[in-house]
């Protein structure tokens, strides 16, 4: 096992350095200059050229590709926001940990409807109780995630006044987001959980334990549903990805400094050192949690840790 997270660590390197290479690709064909946006329209083209050139947006792409990376690996440097003037670093930390608590929040509102919703239209296939949870998870998959956030912000902010409209830092702001973005995602969830339990039930072992007079709730929970979550932990890992970088207009809707926002804002102000730092941490917590995913594999299913422990040995 340990010799499989150190493979999949090494494995991150490329991978990061590939999403850079890329991110940094896309901000250099893009027309624009740091420059231009930092002085302005009516600034003459001596001003602009000087700044790009201390700036060193004049150099050859892969000079300063290169000459990024190096800063990055050997001097743990990423720069300084080219329009606020401060640390990278500084930015992304700030605003790193309120995207991770909107996406947290968000994936186990997603996971505590979609999980046990799922497993019980599975049991009660073809039942009311199948029925409703099917149509209402394909209603949410199918509404544009902006559209739901404007709606929960009319009602429950600005007619009914049961939240603020406005971003305070406080735990009741996380209210209307963790809903806007968790039901969508929910219903994938429960769309999955439903799929991959009605196969499991179907299997010879849970025959054979209802056969042996297990109770119906022991075969469900206890047999049938550990061998279910293998799909449904992937998801969860998939989803909870998907949550960090994807709210954009989630934070843009209900004014969230996150990290989403953050990157909206550099993309327009063409501030490269923003970019480049929030994708390649966004890139490296995708990596961390798909590790994660498949560590729990392991533990949930032992056939996989068997294989692990026989590779080691």
């Amino acid at each position: 096992m340990h010799r499989y997270i150190f493979k999949r660590l090494l494995l991150m390197i490329p991978i990061v350095l590939g999403v850079s290479f890329v991110i940094f690709s896309i901000l250099a064909i893009t027309p624009g200059d740091p420059a231009s946006r930092i002085l302005g329209a009516g600034a003459p083209q001596e001003a602009i050229d000087e700044l790009n050139h201390q700036l060193g947006h004049d150099l050859p792409f892969f000079e300063r590709y290169i000459t990024y990376l190096y800063n990055v690996i050997f001097k743990r440097d990423f720069g300084t926001s080219y329009m606020k003037k401060t640390p990278v670093l500084k930015e992304v930390f700030s605003r790193l940990p309120t995207s991770l608590t909107v996406a947290f929040l968000a994936l186990l509102c997603a996971s505590c409807i979609g999980i046990p919703i799922g497993v019980l239209s599975a049991v009660k296939q073809y039942t009311l109780w199948d029925t409703i949870p099917t149509v209402t998870a394909l209603f949410l998959a199918a509404v544009p995630g902006f559209w739901l956030g404007m709606m929960f912000l009319l009602i429950f902010s600005l007619k009914l006044g049961w939240f603020p409209s406005l971003w305070t830092g406080a735990f009741s702001d996380y209210i209307l987001p963790m809903f806007s973005l968790g039901l969508p995602y929910a219903a994938r969830q429960l769309r999955f959980t439903r799929s991959s339990m009605l196969e499991t039930i179907r299997q010879d072992y849970v025959r054979t334990a209802r056969a042996k007079g297990a109770s119906e709730r022991s075969v469900i929970w206890k047999h049938a549903m550990k061998n279910a979550l293998l799909p449904v932990i992937t998801v969860i890992g998939d989803n909870f990805s998907g949550l960090i970088g994807g709210a954009i207009v989630t934070e843009t809707l209900y004014g969230i400094p996150g990290l989403g926002s953050l990157i909206v804002n550099a993309i327009k102000q063409k501030d490269v050192p923003i970019v480049m730092a929030a994708t390649i941490f966004l890139a490296t917590i995708f990596a961390f949690i798909m590790l994660g995913v498949d560590i729990l594999y392991a533990y949930v299913d032992p056939r996989i840790k068997a294989k692990y422990a026989n590779e080691r040995g």
